[in-house]
C-alpha cells in the first residue's frame, strides 16, 4: 500500500542518515506495529529497550489515579500529553521560558516540561482539562473568554493555570503584581493588556 511505501522510505532515510540504536530500535517498533500483519507480534517496551528498567509512575491527574511505565528521561509534559492525552498542556519552547506546558502540582504552579515524570509520583497534578466543572467554566477561564485574554489560544491554557495559582496565593492582586507573575508566561500575540484585566476579573470572581 501507499503508506506501506512511505513507511519504508522513511525508514531508509533514517538509517541512511540518522545511524544509531535508537533508530534501529525505533524502526523496528514501527514495522511490528504498522507493518506486521498481526498485532500479537507488536514488541513490548522491555523488547525494545531490553536491560533498561521502564519505572511505573502513579499520581492523580484531575482527581482520577493514573500509571503508566515509562523512560527514567520521560518529562511531565509528556507523560501528560502522550500517555494520558491530556493535550490542553501545551509545549512551546522546550528551553522552559514560555509557560505554555504549567500545570497545578500539590497546588502550586509548575512548568511540566522542567520535571522529570518520575518527580511527579505520588502527586495531586491538575491540567487545564481539570479545571472546569463540567460544562462549567472556571471563573479564570470565564474571565479569560470574556475579556479576551487570548488571541490564537496557544499559551492560555498556561496562563490561565498561573492565574489561578496567582489568586490562590494572593487574592486581590494589583497590577503590578499581576505582570510580575507572569514573567514566566510568555504571549506573542496580545500584548498582555487584556490578559491582566481577565486576570483581575477573574480574581474577583474567584474572591466572590
Amino acid at each position: 500500500t501507499n503508506a506501506r511505501l512511505a513507511y519504508e522510505l522513511l525508514c531508509t532515510f533514517c538509517l541512511l542518515f540518522l545511524p544509531s540504536r535508537e533508530t534501529l530500535r525505533m524502526c523496528a517498533a514501527s514495522y511490528l506495529t504498522w507493518g506486521a500483519p498481526n498485532s500479537k507480534l507488536r514488541p513490548t517496551k522491555s523488547q525494545l529497550y531490553p536491560g533498561e528498567n521502564m519505572p511505573i509512575v502513579s499520581l492523580t491527574v484531575n482527581g482520577k489515579a493514573v500509571s503508566a511505565d515509562v523512560e527514567n528521561r520521560t518529562l511531565l509534559v509528556q507523560y501528560l500529553r502522550d500517555h494520558l492525552n491530556m493535550t490542553g498542556t501545551h509545549v512551546g519552547c522546550d528551553t522552559s521560558q514560555c509557560g505554555c506546558c504549567v500545570v497545578h502540582v500539590n497546588g502550586t504552579s509548575v512548568k511540566s516540561c522542567t520535571m522529570l515524570a518520575v518527580q511527579a509520583e505520588g502527586t495531586d497534578v491538575t491540567t487545564i482539562e481539570g479545571l472546569a466543572n463540567g460544562d462549567e467554566l472556571h471563573p479564570m477561564q470565564a474571565a479569560f473568554r470574556e475579556h479576551h485574554g487570548l488571541q490564537c489560544g496557544f499559551c492560555t491554557p498556561g496562563m490561565v493555570m498561573s492565574a489561578v495559582d496567582l489568586v490562590q496565593e494572593n487574592p486581590d492582586p494589583s497590577e503590578k503584581e499581576i505582570r510580575e507573575w507572569l514573567e514566566g508566561n510568555i504571549c506573542r500575540c496580545t500584548g498582555y493588556h487584556n490578559i491582566v484585566k481577565a486576570i483581575a476579573a477573574g480574581a474577583k470572581s474567584m474572591r466572590g
